[in-house]
């Protein structure tokens, strides 16, 4: 038995796939994002007045998942940052602090997020057992002890308002009218470029904002910006011809996520490592997609709360019962209902399960087309579109979960 895990060992000592993976990785900063010039220097425009120490407009960034929203404000924080380190006397401080709003135990309240904040200037405030607005008190107490301008980056914004609700965001713009001496800017960033459409007016009313839209890449720029990465990632001449231009082609088709290309790129390689391959093929990257979809969605199922478990199982539960026959909403959201009276489980409403099934869309789970009625309205045809060895496995973690009969 040791002498076959040596061999293994010996054959990743002799690693002839990789330089330096980290190239490939969701939290390598490059020293320059392409095909975002415009971008960041649109974000550094509207940004540029907390370098005089005034308060400017709430900024939000939207735009599918690996398109460059978060590169991009890195690189005008890094900016702006390195500017104020330069000024002499500027009379006032520049704060700048990012939160990831979708990591459990930080944004899935309002006090742990606040709790999150201050930590993050400095204080310290218990992990349970103050008010809120004890803790409100303590964050105004912080900012306001000295002329500072504070720029908070919220990350998955859209996820905090889905978690706290929107007055979360409301109460931050209005702190600004208690302060004497500081002022906060906001700075959210959504994947969902729908997600200010559906809060509170009087909410909405409040932030002022203005908005950044990141298209998508084309398979051009994808390739462009993976042959940058693969220059420090990769030994010479270990990609296959294609191996890159399949990447790219990949990542386009599927909403233009640079992300998705880069996982494509490393798995592959992994993989290719673990064959004792001399090189990374084509048939690496087919591999390679295959396994980073399957992990995916079932990594999605079992960090997901235990009512999107539920409408996911009823979905396919009414997929498996009705085949070929359309799903539409209303299905899906009688079936859910109907389970959640029958297990004293409180139902979330049909809108709330209507955005559920929305994100579900967005995951790749479901594929939901809207069908005009005329008349009588748009309706949304679900389809579950899980391959069957997934399938098998997601309905294992469902069941577990939820303890379904």
């Amino acid at each position: 038995m040791n002498n076959e895990l040596d061999k293994i060992f010996d054959s990743f000592d002799k690693n002839s796939i990789f330089k330096d993976k980290s190239f490939l990785q969701s939290n390598y900063k490059p020293e320059a994002i392409p095909h975002r010039e415009k971008e960041i220097n649109q974000i550094a425009s509207i940004l540029a007045p907390v370098l005089r120490g005034e308060k400017t407009s709430n900024l939000f960034l939207y735009g599918n998942t690996g398109t460059g929203k978060t590169l991009s404000i890195f690189k005008v924080q890094e900016a702006l940052e390195k500017r104020m380190q330069q000024s002499v006397n500027s009379g006032f401080e520049l704060k700048i602090q990012y939160i990831n709003c979708k990591l459990k135990q930080v944004a899935d309240t309002e006090y742990r997020i606040l709790a999150e904040i201050i930590r993050q200037l400095g204080g310290e405030v218990p992990a349970t057992g103050l008010p809120t607005q004890a803790v409100y008190s303590k964050f105004i107490e912080m900012i306001d002890g000295k002329k500072q301008l504070l720029v908070l980056i919220l990350d998955e914004v859209d996820q905090l308002v889905k978690k706290i609700s929107n007055n979360f965001l409301y109460n931050l713009t209005r702190l600004n009218s208690e302060l004497s001496k500081s002022q906060i800017s906001l700075v959210g960033i959504s994947n969902d470029l729908t997600f200010l459409e559906n809060i509170d007016p009087r909410v909405k009313s409040s932030l002022s904002e203005e908005e950044i839209i990141f298209s998508p890449y084309n398979a051009l720029q994808i390739q462009d910006i993976l042959l940058k990465r693969v220059e420090g990632a990769f030994k010479e001449k270990v990609l296959d011809a294609g191996v890159v231009a399949k990447c790219g082609a990949y990542a386009a088709r599927e909403s233009g996520d640079v992300r998705r290309a880069l996982d494509l790129l490393r798995v592959a390689g992994e993989l290719a490592e673990r064959e004792n391959s001399k090189k990374v093929t084509v048939n690496h990257i087919d591999e390679a997609k295959r396994k980073i979809e399957r992990d995916k969605i079932l990594d999605i199922i079992s960090n997901h709360p235990k009512q999107f478990q539920v409408v996911l199982n009823s979905i396919i539960l009414l997929s498996e019962e009705k085949k070929s026959i359309p799903l539409f909403t209303g299905d899906i959201y009688h079936h859910y209902h109907k389970y959640c009276t029958s297990n004293k489980i409180e139902p979330l409403t049909q809108r709330r399960v209507g955005d559920i099934i929305q994100e579900f869309d967005m995951l790749g789970i479901i594929n939901v087309r809207v069908i005009s009625k005329g008349r009588g309205g748009r309706m949304r045809e679900i389809k579950l579109v899980i391959s069957d060895g997934v399938l098998k496995k997601a309905k294992e973690i469902i069941n577990s979960s939820v303890n379904y009969d």
